[in-house]
């Protein structure tokens, strides 16, 4: 499996924690909003130790998080199989804000490196 996805955008939602069964699995959920021609938003599930690293970040803030793709099998009481995927993170990092269009790049002023005004004094 690639280990070395990422998923970057801006936060959207940060759900609380929730707590499942006597073992106290816990779960939180992330939504992120990617910047592209056609943003996405992407639910991003945070397991276990990993959904305190949440409690660092807010909505609105722009982020990179690492990602693990997640797919398993259930079969359902008439015997078919049913396939469920889930994005779980494991690594969330801020990131600045993309360029907006707005800020110009920098100009640089061109000259001529051979002037007709300046001395030729190269002893060759």
């Amino acid at each position: 499996m690639k280990t070395d996805m990422q998923v970057s955008g801006k936060i959207k939602l940060i759900n609380e924690t929730q707590t499942f069964g006597a073992s106290g699995f816990r779960k939180r959920e992330l939504v992120v909003t990617t910047d592209e021609q056609y943003p996405q938003m992407l639910m991003i599930e945070f397991v276990q130790d990993k959904v305190d690293i949440l409690d660092a970040y807010k909505v609105g803030q722009d982020v990179t998080v690492s990602i693990n793709l997640r797919g398993r099998e259930w079969i359902n009481p008439e015997g078919v199989a049913k396939y469920f995927n889930s994005i779980t993170g494991w690594r969330i990092e801020a990131t600045a804000p993309a360029a907006q269009g707005g800020e110009a790049p920098a100009t640089f002023e061109t000259t001529s490196i051979a002037q007709n005004e300046e001395p030729d004094d190269l002893p060759f």
